[in-house]
């Protein structure tokens, strides 16, 4: 294990954090969104899919090889195709024949709420990463004293 493997772990996190907040930013921009580019629809809902990520690494002290975690990995992008809105709106330009038009199932509020929690993860791991390099920085100093 390598001094700098927290310092991986936690950006791997600040990665999985920011493409979270993309695919965010992208749900509200779309949630009036009734005709996507190719004409099928409404703009259907993104969420991130991911997954720990594994290693094996091979023990410095019994030679044995094991499985640590690398931190995490993005899997894909699923879309979440349940709860459009259905609204009656006959003068709308993308009503059908009775008049009904299909909105996104985007939720404002859950996707503040998922956005407050993307941030506050993101933090954490900014936290943890200055935290591993206060400890590093220290350990030079001491090693310096010797």
């Amino acid at each position: 294990m390598s001094i700098f493997h927290s310092m991986q772990i936690n950006a791997s996190g600040l990665s999985l954090e920011r493409f979270k907040l993309d695919t965010i930013s992208t749900n509200i921009a779309n949630v009036n969104t009734t005709r996507t580019e190719d004409g099928e629809g409404p703009y259907i809902k993104q969420r991130v899919e991911f997954e720990e990520n594994f290693k094996q690494v091979n023990s410095a002290f019994t030679d044995d090889t094991v499985v640590k975690s690398a931190g995490v990995q993005i899997t894909g992008v699923d879309a979440d195709e349940d709860n459009v809105r259905i609204v009656f709106e006959p003068n709308h330009p993308d009503a059908d024949e009775e008049g009904y038009v299909v909105y996104p199932n985007v939720d404002m509020a859950d996707e503040m709420v998922e956005m407050m929690t993307a941030i506050r993860t993101y933090d954490a791991n900014v936290t943890a990463i200055n935290s591993s390099k206060d400890m590093l920085k220290r350990a030079l100093e001491i090693g310096r004293q010797g």
